[in-house]
């Protein structure tokens, strides 16, 4: 492909995604409208495969065991494949404050425009519904399934208070704990009880001290989910829930560890048995330098501005497990000003507000232009490979 050709394609590709703009942003606005908890996403995911089976993808639903997940895939010519990530999925009680309705349309954005040309193009596109971001770590059960398996390279853009490339995203591990202890007559005769809530404090106050003692990257929080049932009662059982997060997996399980301890000791000093369970592990998201630096040179060529790492990061997203199955990035581009932070009203507000969808559409931009070149340049697919390829294991 000579590079008259390749303009001509670009400027194909933005003038498709200009003139989808006001539907995509109505799709987006109803999502927002409609918020749904993670694996209830049953409006967001119908209303988006009707409108790709619409616009003739191949749309297979369901898929990976999970009824709101979904892949829709266009080309006929050999070649790779490229996929678009679709999240929808809101917080419950405060609905779409992570803007993932936004995630949602530029990903359709992208697919659409790139759907125009496909015929032209080798390889195919795929634009790839994931529901439950928030909590339920619906890419790790699609990834596991093997639905990602044919898939060579993944984007997804998370809209944000800044713009960034590379952005950071922690690793982080879930722990469901419970002590159980022995009632009794907290007054008549607390010497025959266990308590088992003093078993949760003290396990809250190992993990309080342990925080002068680790890096400064981790992060560790919980709450506690039963604590008795009466004052008057020795609680019998307690239970909580606490997550651990740090900049790379492998210190994650470190923490575990040093969790697990704490539990163990607050076992032992109150007589209480423990339960001890610890959930999925997210993995840190490892972004694609080659795809990242990419996705920037096409902002700066639509006149944004970005930085490559946010100067803190402590989210965490099941966004990282996937890109350490398939190479990935998962840009931020901004549609809120700070100190507008992810999940709260002021967050919400601006996923649907007029800035929000001009983000959506930067993103789908970006996307759409990063995508064209992996599947049309000679060597930058295989770039991309190699340094996956490098990823610690």
């Amino acid at each position: 492909m000579n590079e008259a050709e390749y303009a001509a394609l670009a400027a194909e590709i933005l003038a498709v995604i200009d003139e989808n703009h006001a539907g995509m942003a109505a799709i987006s606005r109803d999502i927002h409208a409609h918020p749904e908890i993670m694996f209830e996403e049953r409006y967001a995911a119908a209303k988006l495969t009707s409108a790709l089976s619409e616009h003739g993808f191949e749309v297979q639903r369901g898929v990976g065991g999970l009824e709101t997940a979904f892949v829709a895939l266009s080309g006929v010519n050999p070649g790779p494949t490229v996929g678009f990530i679709a999240e929808y999925d809101a917080l419950p009680g405060i609905g779409h404050a992570c803007g993932h309705n936004l995630i949602a349309t530029s990903a359709l954005a992208a697919g659409f425009a790139l759907n125009r040309v496909i015929d032209r193009l080798p390889g195919q596109i795929a634009v790839i519904g994931t529901p439950a971001e928030e909590g339920g770590g619906g890419k790790v059960t699609m990834r596991d399934a093997g639905v990602f398996a044919q898939v060579d390279a993944v984007l997804m853009t998370h809209m944000a208070m800044e713009t960034v490339t590379k952005p950071v995203f922690l690793a982080v591990a879930a722990i469901d704990l419970a002590f159980h202890g022995k009632a009794s007559h907290a007054a008549a005769a607390p010497e025959a009880g266990i308590n088992a809530l003093d078993a949760v404090i003290q396990f809250f106050n190992g993990m309080n001290a342990l925080r002068q003692h680790v890096r400064s990257d981790a992060r560790m929080h919980g709450i506690i989910l039963n604590g008795g049932q009466a004052a008057n009662i020795v609680p019998e059982y307690a239970s909580a829930k606490y997550v651990v997060r740090a900049r790379d997996t492998m210190y994650v399980r470190e923490l575990l560890l040093k969790a697990r301890a704490c539990a163990e000791a607050a076992a032992l000093a109150t007589g209480a048995r423990l339960e001890f369970k610890v959930g999925a592990t997210l993995e840190h998201v490892a972004s694609n330098g080659v795809m990242a630096d990419l996705f920037g040179e096409k902002l700066r060529n639509l006149g944004w501005s970005s930085t490559e790492v946010q100067l803190d990061g402590p989210a965490s997203t099941d966004m990282g497990a996937l890109s350490h199955a398939v190479p990935a990035i998962h840009p931020l581009v901004q549609i809120a000003d700070f100190p507008v932070a992810w999940h709260t009203p002021e967050f919400r507000e601006a996923a649907w507000s007029d800035r929000g969808q001009e983000g959506m559409r930067t993103a789908a931009k970006a996307m759409a232009l990063t995508a064209l070149d992996l599947l049309v340049k000679p060597g930058l697919l295989d770039a991309v490979k190699a340094e996956f390829a490098e990823l610690p294991r």
